[in-house]
C-alpha cells in the first residue's frame, strides 16, 4: 500500500498559510495553486526539506536572479509576491524571528498593454457563429456575454441561473475574493441569453440539474478550456488570428472600446470589478495610443 509523500517543512508552513489565504482572505482556487507552484518551484531550487528558519535574504536575491534567465517580468513579480506573503505570514505568526524577505528588492512588474480586437475585428467574430444547433446558440450568447460584460472567464464558468434577473436586466458577477457586482444586461445579450435559457440549454441539460449558465454537450459545466476552445473556433472562422484572441481579450477589447467611445473610467472600473483604478487606467493608455494611431492616419496637418 502506498503512502502520499512527506511535506518538506516550508511545504507543510505553504500549506498552512494556503489554507489562512482561502478561509480569511476568500482568495480564489486560481490565485492558491499560483501560490502554491511559486513556493514549492522554489522549495525545490532553494533546499527540499529546507527548514524556513535557515533561509537568508541572499538565498532569495539568488533565486530571482536565476529566474530573471528565464521567466518574464510579470512572472518574477508573481514569484517574489507568492514568497513574501508567505514569509510574512510565518513572522505573523510567530513561526519566524526575521522576515528576509524584508530587503528583498522588489521586481517591478512589466506595464505591458493589453492588446484589444479592433470593433470590426469582434464583430466579424460574433456574426461568425451559426444559428443552427442548441450548442451554437451557446456559443453565440457566451461571445457576446463576454464582450458585453468583460467578465473574467473564471466569472463566466461560475455564473449560475439564479445570477440572471431578466426583469431588472441585470446580471449578479462573482469575481475575486467572492466579491460580487452587478453588470448591466444589454439589449442583444438579453435577447440572446432569454432564448438560450428557454431553448438551447434544456437540450443540452441532458436530464441534469447543474445551476451553471453554461453546459458543454454532456450536459456537465462548461470550463474554462471549453470556453477557450470556443473563442478560437468562431476566430478562426472570422478569419482573425486566433493568437490575438482569448477570452481575456474579450475583457480588454470591452473597456478599450467603451473608453475610446467616452465612457468613464469609473464606470468602466465598476464594471470590470477593478479593485484599484490604476488597473482599469491600464485601458486609457490603450486609449490614446488609439487615438494617436488613428490622429496620425487622418489629421491633415499630422505631418507637417
Amino acid at each position: 500500500m502506498s503512502t502520499a509523500p512527506s511535506l518538506t517543512p516550508l511545504e507543510e508552513r505553504l500549506e498552512e498559510y494556503l489554507q489562512w489565504l482561502t478561509i480569511e482572505k476568500g482568495r480564489s482556487r486560481a490565485t492558491i495553486e499560483a501560490y502554491r507552484r511559486d513556493v514549492r518551484a522554489f522549495a525545490a531550487w532553494w533546499h527540499p526539506g529546507g527548514d524556513p528558519r535557515e533561509l537568508t535574504t541572499g538565498d532569495l536575491e539568488r533565486y530571482v536572479t536565476a529566474l530573471r534567465q528565464t521567466k518574464s517580468p510579470s512572472s518574477v513579480a508573481r514569484a517574489i509576491a507568492s514568497l513574501r506573503g508567505l514569509l510574512r505570514y510565518l513572522v505573523d505568526e510567530g513561526l519566524l524571528g526575521d522576515d528576509p524577505a524584508e530587503r528583498l528588492a522588489s521586481s517591478r512588474r512589466g506595464r505591458t498593454l493589453p492588446k484589444p480586437l479592433s470593433e470590426s475585428e469582434v464583430l466579424s467574430i460574433l456574426n461568425a457563429v451559426p444559428d443552427d444547433t442548441p450548442a451554437q446558440r451557446r456559443d453565440a450568447v457566451l461571445l457576446e456575454l463576454l464582450y458585453d460584460t468583460g467578465a473574467r472567464v473564471s466569472e463566466v464558468v461560475g455564473l449560475r441561473l439564479s445570477d440572471l434577473d431578466f426583469d431588472e436586466e441585470l446580471i449578479l458577477v462573482t469575481g475575486k475574493g467572492n466579491k460580487q457586482r452587478l453588470v448591466p444586461m444589454g439589449s442583444t445579450l438579453r435577447v440572446l441569453l432569454r432564448r438560450y435559457v428557454d431553448e438551447a440549454r434544456v437540450v443540452l441539460a441532458k436530464r441534469h440539474s447543474l445551476q451553471q449558465v453554461f453546459l458543454n454537450a454532456r450536459g456537465g459545466a462548461l470550463t474554462r478550456q471549453g470556453i477557450d476552445l470556443i473563442v478560437h473556433r468562431y476566430a478562426l472562422l472570422a478569419g482573425v488570428d486566433k493568437h490575438r484572441v482569448s477570452a481575456h481579450v474579450f475583457r480588454h477589447s470591452c473597456a478599450t472600446h467603451m473608453l475610446a467611445r467616452g465612457a468613464d473610467i469609473r464606470v468602466v472600473q465598476e464594471l470590470l470589478g477593478h479593485a484599484s483604478i490604476a488597473t482599469t487606467q491600464l485601458y486609457t493608455a490603450v486609449s490614446v495610443t488609439t487615438l494617436k494611431n488613428e490622429y496620425q492616419q487622418a489629421h491633415p496637418r499630422a505631418h507637417g
